[in-house]
């Protein structure tokens, strides 16, 4: 979850200390507590970033994914 803690909060806690990072994103897809997402982040300023980079990222892929299919 993006406000709150979500069912995933405590591992993305968890990624976010290890890596000494300032935000982690924690996406889970058919887990143990279901499918679902948490992010941990120092900042309110990185959690306003989130969707820009997710898009980012999701353009990424499609294109990656173009050129394997290709």
């Amino acid at each position: 979850m993006t406000a709150g803690p979500g069912k995933y909060d405590e591992l993305a806690s968890y990624v976010r200390e290890r890596a000494e990072a300032l935000a982690a994103i924690v996406i889970v897809i058919g887990g143990n507590k279901g499918s679902g997402f948490s992010v941990q982040s120092t900042g309110e300023d990185l959690t306003r970033t989130l969707p820009k980079l997710l898009r980012g990222m999701a353009d990424q892929i499609e294109k990656d994914m173009r050129g394997i299919l290709q």
